[in-house]
């Protein structure tokens, strides 16, 4: 006999633990699985430590059976929504056993809470919000993720799309192997000489604050017409320069100034999940000294572009149009002499066609497809 599915809200340490460790157990036989640090999730999902809780309200919740953890989820309500999106309720970090009874207790407790705060809409999954993990995996299963990126189990899809949601927008992943010379015709434009209005320079840690502060300027700019934007608060920016202090380099993000303004800037990271690879989420108690020979002595070989942006008076014109060469190429030769091979940038929206071009006309090729899926709440 079949025993009850018990529904418990995430709200103390232990259960949020559990919450943290349930997708490793459900990948076990997932060669491609990165276990995150259970430290750096832990901050993650810390209303202490995440600034997001400031101005998003969140629920967990764990599902049980015969004792045993066998689903999680999440729900969110922004209250800094877009003009809108106001009644658009999310749901998030989604995983469960591949069991129909499971998935629809998830959502029915998920969707009772968002319809109890006036939501009319579900959207997700988003990990926590638009700007952290965004989609579920729908196409690469065959290969890990890079550093902050998701991965699913193939059956997840089809489980949310037989409790009534639909595709809302794909967001992609390009992958580009950097040991492959750039196409003629776009290294020949690279090499002439920038117009005289244009200087491009690296991050500098002297000036740390403020380049992170025009990081953040430009980046909410220049996205702020996208689907379902949300902006980075002065909260959020003080968490993101503490949280990417540790594994930035000067020389993988880098700006442009035009006659003295920055109006575009580009962030390489370190994949960081080639060197967790196997430590099942924890430093202790030789974990740390394995993730400190991998970052330091070995080195990993791929990396990732999480963020870009130009300012929107500087997203036309012939010019212009150089901006987000010259940054991917600056942070490309830069990453080629630390000793990165290959590089992701993601996520890219389905429909934004200008920055999927620019992609591939530097011979990426999208590799990976996030699917964002939505229902209307009876």
């Amino acid at each position: 006999m079949t025993t009850p599915l018990q529904l418990l809200k995430v709200d103390n340490p232990r259960l949020l633990s559990r919450f943290i460790r349930l997708p490793a157990r459900l990948h076990a036989k997932d060669p491609n699985w990165v276990t995150p640090l259970e430290l750096e999730r832990e901050e993650a999902f810390s209303p202490k430590k995440n600034p997001l809780f400031q101005t998003t309200e969140v629920q967990f919740w764990l599902a049980l059976r015969d004792g045993r953890d066998v689903g999680r989820i999440s729900a969110q309500v922004e209250r800094r929504a877009a003009p809108g999106n106001e009644t658009t309720g999310h749901f998030g970090l989604i995983a469960a056993e591949d069991d129909a009874e499971v998935f629809a207790a998830l959502f029915a407790t998920a969707e009772a809470w968002l319809r109890e705060r006036g939501m009319t809409q579900a959207l997700g999954p988003f990990n926590l919000s638009i700007n952290e993990e965004t989609g579920l995996l729908v196409q690469g299963f065959e290969t890990p993720p890079m550093l902050l990126m998701g991965h699913d189990l193939p059956y997840v899809g089809p489980r949310i799309e037989a409790l009534g949601y639909r595709k809302a927008k794909d967001v992609h992943a390009y992958f580009n192997n950097m040991m492959v010379p750039l196409p003629e015709t776009l290294a020949g434009v690279l090499k002439r000489p920038l117009p005289k209005k244009f200087r491009l320079r690296h991050l500098s840690f002297k000036q740390y604050r403020k380049d992170i502060e025009d990081l953040t300027s430009i980046f909410n700019e220049a996205w702020c017409d996208n689907w379902h934007f949300s902006p980075l608060t002065p909260a959020d920016t003080d968490h993101l320069a503490k949280a990417m202090r540790p594994i930035l380099d000067e020389k993988l993000v880098w700006f442009v100034d035009v006659d003295g303004e920055p109006v575009a800037f580009g962030v390489t990271l370190p994949n960081i999940n080639e060197a967790l690879h196997g430590l099942d989420g924890k430093l202790l108690p030789f974990g740390w000294a394995k993730l400190l020979w991998r970052l330091k002595v070995k080195g990993v070989k791929s990396c990732r572009v999480p963020l870009m942006g130009v300012r929107r008076k500087y997203a036309t014109g012939f010019s212009n149009a150089l901006l987000p060469f010259l940054i991917i190429n600056a942070m490309r030769e830069q990453a080629l002499l630390k000793g990165f091979e290959t590089v992701e940038l993601s996520w890219i929206l389905e429909d934004n066609l200008p920055m999927r071009r620019i992609c591939e006309q530097m011979g990426a090729v999208a590799y990976k497809t996030y699917r964002l899926y939505g229902k209307a709440l009876a």
